[in-house]
């Protein structure tokens, strides 16, 4: 007889409450300040749009991929457990490109919390594109060089160069003893010599250098694209090396987060509790609170402990590093379940069905899209931003960390918000509050002058994803919440933070930083405008579910139910009532 095992629901809440602590707190720890990091490497506003659009988009496709072929072939545990040890590792090959930029972010003796200059990219344009000699070149007549050979001609001007005197005047050049005008008599001589001995120079000069530049050709097109990289300046060949880093740290980190929530799901649904998974969300946005926080501390204490030759950004990634290799034990035994007979594909098809069948849930779908653009371009360039202002890793962790909490507190407050101003309404206050948040980060004066606007993303993500929940539940036949939800997230966080990185960096080199934040602003706002006429034109379809409905305890019923639905079911009971009472005094 086959023994059955016993399914410890508790434990599994706790590991997974666990997990997704730790997850989201390794991720915080670098990837709030990734950007920044490339700015201290060079990068352009362009370029860092364009790396951090590539990893959205690597895992807009990679991340459902993944999940079925590890499904597919039952693989879930390693995909997991491998995806903690690359990601780690990949990170990690950040540093090993050379820093360009070490003095900006050293520690200061009077004050080790001050940041990097206003404008770092002064500091690293010199080092980018090559070292630039301040030594004018010497003025040499050209009378005199004419009457010289060609091996003559260069002698003089390399001594020239190299005296210690070339930065005077330009008198002193042409009466350097090298430099002599030879007489008449002389010339005369020296102009039949130097005619019979530049000949055979010139001519094997010539096939020195037809000799090198097919060669040099050969090897490009036997190198292909790496021979492409050497002819490259040093910016552009810096650029595609973190590109290439970031793909592979993408494709390797991305099957993570699919590969647990539909594990940990399944093993919960199969004991018939998926319905509290919910719950171990918030804990993931409380592990990036703390992540990011501790770590702009500890990188602002740590700074005068480091050593001169390297930069303190290394710590945001030995941190990221350190919490990986921690999670992967916890990876290990996590409790997972294969559902074989629920069909992925079938169901994410099923939910983009459903979500293009409804107007409104249409209208949340460009709504969250355009919040993606707005949320990718804040989370790329406003530490840019706070950092041009004086801020320190201290300043910016601190304004994530309440920024974090404030969406993690929205749901003490959902129910009466949710009655007061419905689901509609708060899907476009959600979007104006971003709106706001953006016009707010283009007037920053100081290094604390960003916190005051991360208490609104208590309604710009908390009550706009609460708005996304409730939108969700409309539309969603039963068992098909997950599916949708997950169409809504993918649209949002990856492929309109893919759009809005690759907008956001060629807009802030065009523009600059100021104007992108208030471009973001009014165009949030118009939509804002927009909205509420376009929902009130709009057919209003709503799915009842039933299921849900007669499986609630209202002892468990939490204040953001649906009041109409609550409604609904005392009139269908009273009439029910009704009608067996009309069918006993007929009988009667």
């Amino acid at each position: 007889m086959k023994r059955i095992k016993q399914i410890d629901i508790k434990r599994a809440l706790a590991m997974a409450g666990t997990f997704n602590f730790l997850c989201s707190c390794a991720k915080a720890c670098l990837l709030p300040f990734l950007t920044l990091y490339f700015r201290q490497l060079g990068l352009t506003p362009a370029m860092t749009g364009i790396v951090m659009g590539t990893k959205h988009f690597i895992t807009l496709v990679w991340s459902p991929a993944a999940s079925l072929l590890s499904k597919h072939y039952n693989k879930r545990r390693a995909v997991i457990c491998g995806s903690v040890v690359f990601s780690a590792a990949a990170a990690l090959l950040l540093l090993l490109i050379p820093h360009t930029d070490m003095h900006a972010w050293t520690c200061n003796a009077s004050d080790p919390h001050v940041g990097p200059p206003q404008n770092p990219s002064d500091v690293l344009s010199v080092n980018i594109t090559g070292p630039v000699t301040s030594h004018p070149k010497p003025h040499v007549s050209q009378s005199l060089v004419t009457h010289l050979p060609d091996a003559d001609r260069k002698a003089p001007v390399i001594a020239n160069e190299t005296s210690p005197h070339h930065h005077h005047n330009h008198s002193h050049t042409t009466e350097s003893p090298l430099l002599y005008a030879p007489q008449k008599n002389e010339s005369k001589v020296l102009e039949s010599s130097s005619s019979s001995l530049a000949t055979p120079v010139r001519n094997k000069r010539s096939e020195l250098k037809s000799e090198q530049q097919t060669g040099e050709k050969k090897d490009e097109s036997s190198l292909g694209f790496l021979g492409s990289l050497k002819v490259m300046d040093t910016q552009h060949q810096l650029f595609f090396l973190i590109l290439i880093i970031m793909c592979v740290w993408e494709v390797a980190s991305a099957p993570l987060e699919w590969n647990v929530d539909d594990g940990l799901y399944e093993y919960l649904d199969f004991a018939d509790a998926s319905d509290r998974y919910s719950s171990t969300r918030v804990w993931g946005v409380l592990g990036a609170a703390c992540g990011v926080g501790v770590t702009g501390l500890l990188v602002s204490r740590l700074a005068c402990l480091i050593a001169a030759q390297t930069s303190r950004s290394v710590v945001h990634f030995y941190c990221y590093a350190s919490l990986a290799f921690l999670v992967l034990p916890l990876a290990m035994s996590l409790p997972l379940y294969l559902n074989k007979k629920r069909n992925r594909t079938s169901g994410l098809l099923k939910a983009l069905q459903l979500v293009r069948g409804s107007p409104q849930a249409v209208l949340c779908v460009f709504t969250t899209l355009l919040v993606g653009v707005a949320n990718s371009a804040i989370d790329n360039f406003l530490l840019w931003q706070m950092q041009d202002r004086g801020s320190s890793e201290l300043h910016m962790g601190l304004s994530l960390a309440l920024a974090l909490l404030s969406q993690a507190a929205f749901p003490l407050m959902a129910g009466r918000v949710s009655r007061l101003l419905g689901p509609r309404r708060m899907l476009a206050v959600g979007a104006a509050s971003l709106g706001l948040q953006c016009f707010y980060y283009s007037f920053l004066w100081g290094a604390w002058a960003a916190l005051p606007a991360q208490v609104l993303s208590c309604f710009s993500s908390g009550a706009l994803w609460w708005a996304v929940k409730l939108q969700c539940e409309d539309i969603a036949t039963p068992g098909a919440e997950r599916s949708v939800r997950r169409v809504y997230k993918s649209l949002s966080i990856h492929l309109g933070s893919a759009l809005g990185s690759l907008a956001g960096g060629f807009v802030a080199q065009s523009i600059g930083l100021t104007w992108m934040f208030r471009g973001l602003a009014m165009v949030l706002m118009v939509w804002c405008v927009c909205l509420p006429l376009l929902q009130w034109k709009a057919p209003h379809h709503r799915r009842i579910n039933y299921s849900r409905l007669l499986a609630a305890d209202a002892s468990e019923a939490s204040d953001s139910e649906s009041e109409q639905e609550r409604d609904w079911l005392d009139k269908a009971m009273e009439n029910d009532k009704s009608n067996n009472n009309s069918a006993r005094k007929v009988n009667h």
